[in-house]
């Protein structure tokens, strides 16, 4: 449809006139405006999630915008909807939090917003440069918003890690991009498409483009070996800019990934899918086995963000088999599928350790949690309820997303790699349960009192609830996935 009319683009300029409204608010009414803007970026970015959520469920037929360099079709409303929405809650959570620590400014939630706007042109983008320009619109935003603590220095020290890790990042994807525009001659992704898939292209230079791409990829989903600044970036960064930091921009790289690697490159599947199955073997046995002995919780969390990464590129590795493409809709959904359910985890996880904070004091040792059904028996649940989710324990959500994901790679005749995600998973779950172990046997060793909005625990009970009831029928969220790849991509 490529005269669509542009009403499809309302729910994308919602979000834009959110972060305009938000950001004269905030600088003609100053400190005493900061409700206000938080009022204004949580309403925004809650009615444009249930519209793009809508939208995904309406859209038979991708639409394109700006000579073809914007495209809305049901896996952009989806995976929209999910960033969006998962913006809002995060803010929800972080609302005490940022109060306690004087960072309850404009500058938070205009940045993040900023940082939902680029990943919104990420998972829309239709065109290398679309995808570049939302890629940097989001990770300039995320750089300023660790180091908004100025008088951390553990958090300019995150940030500058992030920042020169990123750079470096973005000189590959770039140096990719403009080999794969040497060899076919066009950035826009359907064309080139079409010429990888004519075969009268140098390999050779479709190769290297194809080699740095994927690690530019690599580096925002935050894989092995190109994994050095998560643990960094997630212990030294303020809980809440961790919380944007790790859970919608994982999805948002997740669809970015789909965009480049199957809307553009589908015909060197083969090639790019071999590069997978190295970052995922690593990501899985790294990610695992060294969140063992982390005693940071956060820490701890960022090596369980390198693992589930290692999941996703499972999904996407096992799309083509013998240059047949029977499967890839269910192997790319499934990917889908747990790219979701990574983050409704996350947020889960991040909201107990931000509702355990207070004033001058972070939990984020696993001392921290020991006692805590004595404490407060409903965190201690939710937190368990998480902690087995990204276990893969029944009858969590994430149980069933790990299965689908595992099904997907078996049905593309890689058993060992299936055999090895399994067993990495066993050692992933020593570090889950452990957190289960401390909150419901061993002693608190803090009995103050845990204080926390009702919109927060209201919040962190309909996420508890999510991931088990997702687990109990995850049918529905299946199919949605199912649908909108099988709408959208080119297979």
């Amino acid at each position: 449809m490529p005269n669509a009319p542009m009403y499809a683009l309302l729910p994308d300029a919602l979000v834009l006139a959110g972060i305009i409204v938000a950001w004269l608010n905030d600088t003609f009414s100053g400190p005493s405006g900061r409700r206000t803007t938080y009022l204004i970026a949580l309403l925004t970015t809650i009615v444009a999630g249930a519209w793009f959520a809508v939208n995904a469920l309406d859209t038979q037929q991708p639409s394109y915008f700006f000579s073809r360099m914007y495209v809305v079709d049901a896996f952009a409303s989806a995976m929209k909807a999910v960033v969006t929405l998962g913006y809002a809650v995060s803010i929800v959570y972080s609302r005490k939090y940022l109060e306690d620590r004087d960072l309850f400014r404009g500058e938070f939630f205009l940045l993040g917003m900023f940082s939902l706007l680029g990943q919104i042109v990420m998972i829309s983008g239709n065109n290398f440069l679309t995808l570049y320009l939302g890629l940097e619109l989001m990770s300039l935003s995320l750089y300023a918003l660790i180091a908004l603590r100025r008088d951390a220095s553990q958090s300019n020290e995150a940030a500058m890690k992030y920042y020169v890790l990123g750079a470096l990042a973005s000189g590959f994807l770039l140096y990719g991009i403009s080999m794969l525009y040497g060899a076919t001659g066009s950035l826009d992704l359907g064309d080139v498409f079409k010429a990888v898939a004519s075969g009268h292209i140098n390999d050779i230079v479709l190769l290297f483009g194809v080699v740095f791409v994927v690690a530019g990829v690599a580096f925002k989903m935050g894989a092995v070996p190109f994994h050095m600044w998560v643990p960094d970036v997630y212990q030294g960064a303020p809980t809440a800019m961790t919380l944007l930091t790790g859970g919608g921009p994982k999805v948002a790289a997740f669809a970015w990934a789909v965009r480049f690697l199957v809307m553009g490159l589908l015909p060197l599947a083969v090639d790019w899918q071999e590069m997978l199955i190295i970052l995922a073997a690593l990501s899985m046995i790294v990610g695992n086995i060294t969140g063992i002995v982390q005693r940071n919780v956060k820490r701890m969390l960022a090596y369980s963000a390198i693992s589930n990464m290692g999941f996703v590129l499972l999904g996407l590795l096992a799309g083509i088999v013998d240059n047949k493409a029977t499967g890839a809709a269910s192997a790319y959904s499934s990917a889908m599928f747990y790219s979701i359910v990574y983050l409704i985890t996350t947020l889960g996880a991040f909201g107990v350790v931000m509702m355990l904070a207070r004033r001058d004091f972070e939990a984020e040792t696993l001392d921290d949690f020991k006692g805590l059904n004595h404490r407060s028996p409903m965190l201690a649940f939710v937190m368990m309820l998480v902690m087995f989710s990204l276990a893969g324990i029944p009858p969590t959500v994430g149980f069933y997303a790990k299965l689908a994901v595992l099904e997907a790679t078996m049905n593309a005749g890689l058993t060992w790699l299936a055999i090895l995600a399994v067993v990495t998973s066993l050692f992933g779950a020593f570090y889950y349960l452990r957190i289960v172990k401390l909150m419901y046997f061993d002693a608190p060793q803090d009995s103050s009192p845990i204080q926390s909005h009702a919109s927060n625990r209201a919040m962190l009970t309909i996420n508890g609830v999510a991931v088990l009831v997702l687990g109990i029928i995850p049918g529905p969220l299946m199919s949605l996935c199912l649908q909108a790849v099988t709408h959208s991509l080119p297979l």
